[in-house]
């Protein structure tokens, strides 16, 4: 039987964020919400293994758009979940902490950069810390949609979902004020150990 796309389970309770993120708000997030992004991305594998066998053609510039835009959905909301820890008060340490202070001064302007990246996203998409192999620095980035504006082949580290399906249950159209949420809850050590398995 061929692979397929699965929705992950979450490596906490749907109320252990609370009450930075709601139980009701986390459980249409992943059953709906990701959920929606590995069933297109199945139906769309099928759609293209369907061509294939009955040798017909596809609109593939918008086949390949459209399976991009669920994988990387897909991918993003699998980093997120995790990079997410019901314990809350965590610091970065290692050679994350060490990086945070060299290339950008301190956590607080980290942070102030990266809220600052993650509220200016034009429409839905994320924020993301990732690593730049050739100059061995930190950087941040902006995400539209799922997959614009990606860095191609740097790890992402730490990602935020601003998609109002995020938040809205919770703080409405509020994005400043679910990202000011959001610093509780980071898992600190997961981002580490993402930053430490790429320098090895």
């Amino acid at each position: 039987m061929e692979k397929t796309y699965t929705l992950p389970e979450l490596p906490y309770g749907y109320d252990a964020l609370a009450p930075h993120m709601s139980e009701e708000q986390l459980k249409l997030h992943h059953q709906k919400h990701h959920q929606a992004y590995v069933n297109g991305a199945n139906a769309l594998v099928e759609k293209l293994a369907k061509a294939r066998t009955e040798n017909t053609d596809l609109d593939m510039k918008a086949t390949l758009k459209e399976l991009s835009f669920h994988i990387a959905g897909h991918q993003l909301h699998c980093l997120f979940w995790a990079n997410l820890s019901p314990a809350a008060g965590q610091v970065p340490t290692g050679k994350l902490a060490e990086l945070i202070d060299r290339d950008f001064g301190s956590l607080e302007r980290f942070k102030k950069e990266f809220t600052q990246a993650a509220a200016s996203t034009e429409g839905s998409g994320w924020a993301i810390l990732t690593y730049c192999p050739q100059t061995e620095r930190l950087l941040i980035g902006q995400l539209e949609k799922h997959n614009i504006n990606v860095y191609p082949t740097y790890p992402f580290l730490l990602v935020v979902d601003v998609w109002e399906h995020t938040y809205y249950l919770d703080y409405k159209n509020d994005r400043a004020k679910f990202l000011e949420n959001f610093w509780p809850i980071v898992n600190w050590a997961e981002v580490g150990k993402r930053l430490e398995r790429i320098l090895i």
